[in-house]
């Protein structure tokens, strides 16, 4: 499932014609109950169907459950999705700001701590780009989490994959300078309980990732 759910993404033309099910069991030496459950799965996230006398096919791309976690990580796997980093990038700056603002508002000594947490290991970790992208991803889900909004938090799978396959690009292009005391900031405003200075922090923080994309 993952190969061919990562080819169709990708836009490899054997994966975008019609899928026979006894060719794909020979390709990945599988069983027909095997690639039965992996097609299902794949329709589920919009990427396939199924009809009477047309057979399994690929869905249009504008069918496609984009916000699935495994359609955006396949989708950011290929470097050159230019398009994907402008759209992260821009749900980034209409999700996060306003997250950062109601988590200084509503934020719990437990939220703290899970922001000190995450930034204590993005600290430890600024050697390991997939430790350090971990952490990262921890601490801007946990301050979703803060915001203490049901629908914010939902968009949480959003940010935390794609912010994943997007950071793991720029963070293997080496250090990045100002990004702890863009976050540290962050921080120190939800903790404070400033609103406004929570919100700009994230705007501060959002800015500094553009140019780190800039440099890719």
């Amino acid at each position: 499932m993952e190969d061919l759910g990562r080819r169709i993404v990708s836009g490899d033309p054997e994966a975008t014609r019609h899928l026979d099910p006894a060719e794909l069991g020979r390709r990945y030496q599988v069983s027909h109950t095997v690639v039965r459950e992996a097609l299902k799965t794949l329709a589920a996230k919009g990427l396939v169907d199924a009809r009477p006398k047309r057979g399994t096919f690929v869905r249009p791309r504008g069918e496609w459950s984009l916000l699935d976690p495994d359609v955006l990580r396949w989708r950011f796997e290929e470097r050159g999705d230019a398009d994907m980093l402008r759209d992260l990038a821009e749900v980034r700056a209409v999700v996060e700001p306003a997250g950062a603002r109601f988590a200084a508002a509503r934020r719990t000594d437990e939220d703290v701590a899970a922001l000190e947490a995450a930034l204590r290991e993005m600290a430890a970790t600024v050697a390991d780009p997939v430790a350090h992208t971990e952490a990262d991803v921890t601490f801007h889900r946990a301050l979703l989490a803060a915001s203490r909004n049901e629908l914010l938090e939902c968009l949480e799978v959003v940010i935390a994959a794609a912010l994943s396959a997007r950071d793991r690009l720029v963070h293997s292009s080496g250090e990045r300078p100002g990004f702890a005391a863009t976050h540290r900031a962050v921080l120190d405003a939800v903790r404070q309980g400033d609103p406004d200075a929570a919100e700009k922090a994230m705007r501060d923080l959002l800015a500094q990732a553009g140019r780190d994309e800039a440099g890719l």
